[in-house]
């Protein structure tokens, strides 16, 4: 096959958006600030051009292992090949859906690989919570209680390290603003399970979007943001193409 005939397959793909569109009022960490948009030049002017201040992990964005990790891979060092890659949907959403501190288990991606078989090495996997559809409020997505505990789902340790010991994955994504569980953020003083993971070389996707229109498998990936020199993160176009049935 060549790359003109790929090519053709992919064009008969849909194409999912797994990013969210954000603005100046977008669910975000609070510690960092909003996005600010401003004209420079009008089309009085002849052209327009806009300046957009922003920080990395805003929106759907992905973060580099020096995100957390001091001497480890800047977002330029990630390969690119690692931007285009088989993509796995875990639905927990159900469960989610009844306990909002959920963990995704190893136990959970067993009985995904029961079902579905067994995870590729080098794929893309992502947990689906439906977290999604509490865009674009701040307040639903934090879903914070009245001692300002964030109530939100996560990735427990064992499935992190099965992933990326036993499977070799090249990334994990997510819904929500953390790696962590909110419940375990608060009971650590951190993120741990973040740290973890990108301490082992492995980036990830936050604040997907539209992860409940994939199939379970047979998706890939597509990922792209602008070539920052020496960044720690970058909001993202996140792109799936799934295949017609």
């Amino acid at each position: 096959m060549t790359l003109l005939d790929a090519y053709q397959t992919f064009k008969k793909a849909k194409l999912v958006n797994l990013s969210h569109k954000i603005n100046e009022t977008s669910p975000h960490f609070p510690a960092l600030p909003s996005l600010e948009k401003k004209d420079i030049f009008t089309l009085k002017d002849g052209f327009h051009v806009q300046q957009f201040t922003v920080v990395g992990q805003y929106g759907t964005h992905i973060d580099a292992p020096i995100h957390f990790v001091d001497k480890a891979a800047w977002l330029d060092e990630i390969a690119l090949e690692d931007l285009l890659l088989p993509l796995y949907v875990i639905d927990k959403s159900q469960a989610v859906a009844e306990n909002p501190d959920y963990e995704l288990s190893k136990a959970d991606i067993l009985a995904f690989e029961e079902e579905y078989g067994e995870i590729a090495e080098g794929s893309f996997v992502v947990f689906r919570s439906d977290w999604h559809k509490r865009w674009p409020s701040q307040e639903a997505f934090r879903n914070l209680d009245s001692d300002g505990v964030q109530h939100t789902p996560g990735w427990s340790h064992e499935a992190l390290e099965f992933l990326i010991h036993q499977r070799q994955v090249k990334a994990i994504g997510h819904e929500t603003l953390d790696t962590d569980s909110g419940k375990a953020a608060a009971k650590n003083g951190a993120l741990i399970e973040e740290y973890y993971l990108l301490d082992q070389g492995i980036y990830q996707l936050e604040v997907l979007a539209n992860l409940d229109r994939l199939p379970a498998t047979g998706s890939i990936i597509s990922i792209s943001y602008p070539n920052w020199e020496k960044a720690t993160g970058s909001p993202v176009r996140a792109i799936a193409y799934v295949p017609q049935t």
